[in-house]
């Protein structure tokens, strides 16, 4: 249908995909079905998780994929290629969703009893097969969205990766209300939904011809959008932690939820209206099926880089791949391990169960705030100050540096205080990383150099939380359960990290008078191209 061909519509179904792809932010939910019904012990638990951090982070393999079928039809159109749908985001989105159900599909098989038990190392890749869908997910809709809105990628990426900070809030709100609390159950809805999802929405997801025109006025609706859907969703669990809800009242949050998802698609009509209303470059010509559109994305995505669209090896003999890369290990590695052991300095601080709930689920939404401001800032401080991307990147890092502090304080109410600087923080750097590695190394293999990057978070994780904070704990506590409360518990590790976190802000400075001037020579070409 023509209605459905527009860049709007293709963000608006990148959107919904996002909000279920999340997945692996809700090993919580089941963690202890999976640990009880395979007989696990906790470090063979934790070995299993590993895999899921690995699988949802470690995304080359989908930004090689997305690269070859994007470019390969380009090749195709500017050859004289035949047409047809054979390339396009459609295809990496469809290897996630195949990935995503047969990994979950099989989990849920081998906890309900269909299957036999399958040996640790078979449950560790079922593991990563289903967290490396995500990547798969994220890979397609969030550069699909940077060569659709070439000038305004920040705030686009913001967006995407916003609402996939969501979607393990959004999960959690469909497992309270259609699994009756059975984690099994939920297992299975995680190998379906996602699935059905992304194959439905998957053929809308295409690449446009770009045009300025009123982009900024509709990323700004769909913008709005989001933060409500965020209020709401912030609402909703602070209502169901401190009351409680009914079943009634648990599928009418839900009804309501779904609702407010539908609001981008008329985000996208108005934005159909007033491009028909007003004389503006058409957009309705997608990548897959347009050698126009091919010629407008390529020229877009080469004047907005800093280099001539390196390739990954490129990338990394480059200084500023190896500056950004050390600056996610201070950010996301750091940030990662302060919600992986939230509950336990929650109890370590003796805060109710309740407050750990909601400290827990409140985090998605701080990683919201900071994903999607963080995009939407980096935009308005290079459009109207000329300032660069990275010097927001180092302003988060200094600030996370303070949120760290604050949790090792251990005053009185310290870890909301310290969630809420850290969450913010640690979520900006999932928006302004891939937006800055299409600024320096340019669109066309964007997929695979930010998957790249983003293996940083796991390696972070890794060191912060098992070598420092789990080995620091343990030297720690003591008694019955080896178990440690008070202060003094975190306080050691959280200096340490810190420092990292403050580390990480003078190599951010770094990375931003490396690119001051070039960061320059990108906003005379978009002032120059309007």
């Amino acid at each position: 249908m023509e209605i459905l061909r527009t860049k709007w519509v293709a963000m608006a179904a990148s959107i919904w995909i996002q909000c279920t792809s999340g997945a692996s932010y809700t090993f919580g939910i089941y963690s202890a079905a999976l640990k009880s019904t395979q007989s696990y012990d906790q470090s063979t638990l934790d070995t299993v998780s590993v895999f899921k951090d690995i699988g949802a982070n470690a995304g080359v393999f989908s930004g090689l994929l997305y690269t070859y079928v994007t470019s390969n039809r380009r090749r195709a159109r500017g050859g004289g290629g035949g047409g047809g749908g054979s390339g396009g985001p459609w295809v990496v989105l469809a290897i996630g969703a195949i990935q995503c159900f047969a990994g979950y599909f099989l989990m849920w098989a081998s906890v309900t009893g269909i299957i036999r038990k399958p040996p640790v190392a078979l449950m560790c890749l079922f593991m990563f097969i289903a967290a490396q869908s995500q990547t798969f997910f994220n890979t397609a809709n969030v550069v699909s969205a940077v060569e659709n809105f070439a000038d305004y990628g920040g705030t686009a990426v913001g967006i995407m990766k916003g609402f996939l900070g969501l979607s393990g809030a959004i999960l959690i709100q469909l497992y309270e209300t259609l699994c009756g609390g059975d984690p099994a159950s939920f297992i299975l809805l995680l190998a379906v939904t996602p699935t059905v999802l992304s194959l439905l929405a998957m053929p809308l997801v295409r690449i446009y011809e770009t045009s300025v025109a009123d982009d900024k006025k509709h990323l700004n609706g769909l913008s709005a959008v989001s933060l409500v859907i965020a209020a709401y969703l912030m609402i909703v669990i602070i209502l169901k932690n401190t009351f409680g809800l009914s079943s009634v009242a648990n599928v009418v949050t839900l009804v309501c939820l779904v609702l407010l998802l539908a609001l981008p698609l008329f985000i996208a009509g108005r934005a159909r209206r007033d491009r028909m209303e007003k004389t503006v470059l058409p957009d309705k010509s997608p990548l897959i099926s347009s050698p126009k559109a091919t010629t407008s994305v390529n020229q877009s995505s080469e004047d907005d880089s800093l280099s001539e669209n390196m390739n990954l090896l490129q990338a990394m003999k480059s200084l500023s791949f190896w500056l950004l890369f050390l600056a996610m290990i201070c950010g996301m590695g750091s940030g990662l391990s302060t919600i992986n052991n939230i509950r336990q300095i929650g109890e370590s601080l003796r805060y109710s169960s309740v407050e750990i709930n909601s400290l827990v689920s409140l985090w998605s939404i701080w990683n919201f705030l900071g994903r999607f401001g963080a995009g939407y800032a980096s935009d308005a401080m290079l459009h109207k100050k000329g300032w660069p991307r990275p010097l927001l990147m180092a302003a988060t890092l200094g600030t996370m540096t303070i949120g760290h502090l604050v949790i090792a304080s251990g005053f009185q109410g310290n870890l909301y205080v310290g969630s809420v600087i850290v969450g913010v923080c640690y979520g900006s750097q999932w928006s302004l990383m891939p937006t800055i590695t299409s600024e320096l190394f340019g669109v066309r293999h964007m997929g695979t150099i930010f998957n790249t990057i983003s293996i940083a978070s796991p390696i972070g994780s890794y060191i912060f939380s098992v070598r420092l904070i789990g080995y620091i704990y343990d030297e720690t506590a003591s008694g019955v359960g080896n178990k440690c409360f008070g202060s003094h518990c975190f306080r050691l590790s959280f200096v340490i990290m810190a420092s990292v976190a403050f580390f990480g802000f003078l190599v951010a400075i770094v990375l931003f008078f490396r690119t001051k001037s070039l960061y320059r020579q990108i906003l005379v070409k978009r002032l120059h191209r309007r």
